[in-house]
């Protein structure tokens, strides 16, 4: 996929009003708890996410934490690859953390929360950013785990308010614009989890 920056009006405010740091920390914690359980006969099943197999996939959620780092940093989003590779097969869970360690120090000085962020489609609060990037590894981590077979112990609370993020960060009318498949109906008294990946365009 060929990467495009934009501009784009912020989200509602309420977005920005809470830290976003904890609910990221505990996506992290999910991913990188799927990716430790991937088997290496699975590297090169497909995915729900139509451009990447469950290698690549990995490879595409570490740069996901290495752009988010260096956004944090002031540093362009563009200097970040869509994924990472090079990483042995047996090397990814390690990757990861180096990460997630990455990721605690950009984002360690609450100052970040309130700083604009520039990023591959907008610019916006760092609290905003990582609220919507707390998605993105959700979407993923969701996509990795159906690929293989995984059950993961999802956080309610982060998952509502990641469906809630998307719903006004990536409304029907974008998608165009993003690599997301139209929302696909789901009932409504449908899993929280099941909401928010019908709502990225896949299917629970």
């Amino acid at each position: 996929m060929t990467e495009t920056a934009t501009t784009a009006t912020a989200p509602t405010p309420d977005l920005a009003a809470a830290d976003p740091r904890p609910g990221f920390a505990t996506a992290i914690a999910l991913g990188g708890a799927a990716i430790a359980a991937v088997r290496p006969d699975q590297l090169t099943l497909p995915t729900p996410c139509d451009e990447y197999d469950v290698r690549a996939l990995v490879g595409h959620l570490v740069a996901v934490l290495q752009r988010i780092s260096a956004v944090a940093w002031g540093e362009s989003p563009f200097s970040i690859p869509q994924e990472v590779v090079g990483v042995p097969d047996d090397q990814w869970r390690g990757a990861w953390a180096a990460g997630a360690r990455q990721v605690e120090a950009a984002w360690a000085d609450p100052a970040v929360l309130g700083r604009p962020l520039t990023l591959p489609f907008a610019t916006l609060p760092g609290a905003v950013a990582l609220a919507i990037y707390t998605a993105e590894v959700t979407a993923h981590t969701w996509d990795l785990a159906k690929a293989t077979g995984q059950t993961v112990d999802w956080d309610e609370a982060i998952v509502e308010r990641a469906l809630a993020t998307m719903t006004m960060a990536l409304p029907p009318e974008v998608r165009h614009e993003a690599p997301f498949a139209d929302p696909r109906p789901v009932a409504d008294d449908a899993p929280m989890i099941d909401r928010f990946a019908a709502w990225m365009g896949r299917r629970p």
